[in-house]
């Protein structure tokens, strides 16, 4: 696989002032082969004679009368960078194409991956001294941005997007829950369509969802589907039934993945949301499989979704489905042929029906662009915080995960925070799952006498398979609805999409879905960390005691 350009550092210089002129150039090059598509950008206005790029080895400076107005764009190699990004770079720093005017080299500016240093001067007098990781932390593929002075943190790769935060005032929305009535939902929503529906979700196994869009496709709506193309464990044998059932519908199927001419934008292409029409957008935490999304009156995941209704939401989102679309990384998903099977489940009780209102306001959360809103939301907490997830991972061994960093210092100013997690077996059985995390959060709460608690869901007791969901509430009024996972991955490495919904009947209703699951999981069920403790020990136990006797018998007919 072709490596990618290690890092671009975008340096934002103020308008008029050529002094101020920036520079970046962050040349991943220790080793040979060189990265061909790295390269730097300048923003400014004013002519360039003068000025001089240097990593203190090597530079280059521009042919005389260079003037710049706005963004500039130097790369090592033309061709190659325009093969990686789309379009061609305004200079090159090795001569590939006469299509590409070249800066004038002297010597050898090779930077490295690891560690190295950039300097731009204006004659004699150094304006701008970049180094890393002092400055940023580099990592191959990284782009660094310089934005009103302050570097952007945000570990944003080549390809990937930035949109900005949004806030869309007076948008209807449907809350829904999985496994209660999320399949009514989509399937309504679905119907609804006229023109256009487009999907964008990490697994799609559910043959009935990939039917309900078929439908569509037949009474004319342009449908348009978008799949992780490297989920975790491969694509499923169902997955590509499904496609192959689009397919010959003729509705193209594309997955994202790294090609010989694009790296995938994102770790894991993990949203799952879809558009409808330029003013409808769907939008949860469960893939669209038979335990996301199951039929009425049948078990599934603890999930949440919202359906919305605004042009402006919806065409927020219509652009980010078009920008992660398109590109290199970008190629169809040729299915197979043969039957769908829905698997079996076992029966479940309907208790929450849709929960619909107007003038809502809604705040899109996308990873990694607009991610830290969750830490704002739930740093900006006075009362409570409720937190439903899959699981929740530490950043390091030493270091919380940010988001319930942010929770816990919110009860240590007497927010009271609840948070409930899955029990389902995969979360429990290693030896920092989900069972030591209630632990650990409990602990915290018992030494600081905070009002914090944990638990592990019961899902037997609730009917539930497992608990996949990625919700918070804040002081009964705002809800994030979303795919974002807490680990160290979602937030700032995948492509994940949600929504922050502000009403106080929606935020009702989701406190209504996190108390039944919360009260069904009270001390002495599973969500007694220690008695799933306990349930291991007995079970080792059993199993020791059953090898001891099969021992004895074999000993005895020998």
């Amino acid at each position: 696989m072709r490596r990618i350009a290690a890092a671009l550092l975008l340096l934002c210089l103020l308008a008029g002032m050529a002094e101020g002129i920036l520079i970046t150039e962050f040349c991943p090059d220790p080793y040979l082969p060189r990265d061909p598509d790295e390269y730097l950008v300048l923003e400014g206005e004013g002519v360039l004679d003068g000025f001089v790029v240097s990593d203190g080895e090597g530079g280059f400076r521009f042919p005389p009368g260079t003037r710049i107005s706005g963004r500039l764009v130097v790369a090592r190699d033309g061709p190659a960078f325009e093969r990686t990004h789309g379009y061609p770079p305004d200079f090159e720093i090795e001569e590939h194409t006469p299509a590409v005017p070249n800066v004038i080299p002297n010597g050898n500016l090779l930077m490295a991956n690891q560690a190295d240093e950039l300097y731009l001067y204006r004659g004699t007098t150094l304006l701008q001294e970049v180094a890393w990781p002092a400055d940023v932390h580099p990592r191959e593929g990284q782009i660094h941005y310089l934005e009103d002075g302050v570097w952007d943190p945000r570990p944003l790769f080549i390809g990937q997007s930035r949109f900005p935060p949004a806030t869309f005032e007076d948008v209807a929305v449907t809350a829904f829950a999985a496994p209660d009535c999320a399949y009514g939902v989509f399937g309504a929503t679905v119907a609804s369509a006229e023109r256009e529906i487009l999907v964008n979700v990490y697994e799609f196994t559910d043959p009935a969802m990939a039917e309900g869009l078929i439908r569509a496709r037949e009474r004319g709506v342009a449908v348009t589907v978008l799949l992780e193309g490297g989920p975790v464990g491969g694509i499923p044998p169902e997955e590509r039934a499904v496609a192959g059932a689009l397919n010959r519908s003729g509705i193209p199927v594309l997955m994202m993945t790294t090609t010989d001419v694009g790296h995938a934008k994102y770790r894991y292409d993990h949203a799952k949301y879809l558009v409808v029409d330029g003013n409808t957008v769907l939008v949860g935490s469960e893939n669209y499989k038979p335990g996301g999304y199951p039929a009425p009156g049948l078990q599934g995941n603890r999930g949440w979704g919202a359906c919305l209704k605004d042009p402006g939401l919806a065409a927020y989102f219509r652009e980010v489905f078009l920008f992660d679309a398109s590109g290199g990384d970008i190629v169809p998903l040729e299915g197979t042929g043969g039957e769908i099977h829905t698997p079996w489940a076992p029966s479940y009780t309907v208790e929450f029906a849709p929960c619909r209102t107007g003038g809502a306001r809604v705040t899109p959360v996308l990873s990694p662009d607009t991610s830290h809103l969750i830490t704002r939301m739930i740093e900006g907490a006075e009362e409570s915080i409720a937190i439903e997830q899959a699981y929740i991972k530490n950043q390091t061994k030493y270091e919380l995960n940010p988001f319930l960093a942010a929770a816990i210092n919110a009860s240590r100013r007497g927010v009271t925070v609840q948070v409930l997690l899955d029990s389902f077996w995969f979360n429990i059985e290693g030896d920092a799952d989900n069972d030591e995390m209630v632990d650990l959060i409990n602990r915290i709460a018992a030494a600081e006498g905070l009002p914090l608690a944990a638990r592990l869901a019961d899902l037997e007791g609730n009917n539930l398979a497992k608990i996949h969901n990625k919700g918070v509430i804040v002081d009964g009024r705002a809800v994030l609805v979303s795919s974002i996972n807490w680990n160290a991955n979602s937030p700032g490495f995948n492509r994940e999409a949600g929504v922050i919904i502000e009403h106080p009947d929606i935020a009702a209703y989701y406190t209504r879905v996190f108390l039944d699951d919360w009260e069904a999981s009270c001390a002495g069920g599973a969500g007694d960390v220690y008695g799933v403790d306990r349930l291991k020990i007995v079970a080792a136990a059993c199993i020791l005691t059953g090898l001891a006797a099969l021992y004895l018998y074999r000993r005895g007919r020998s």
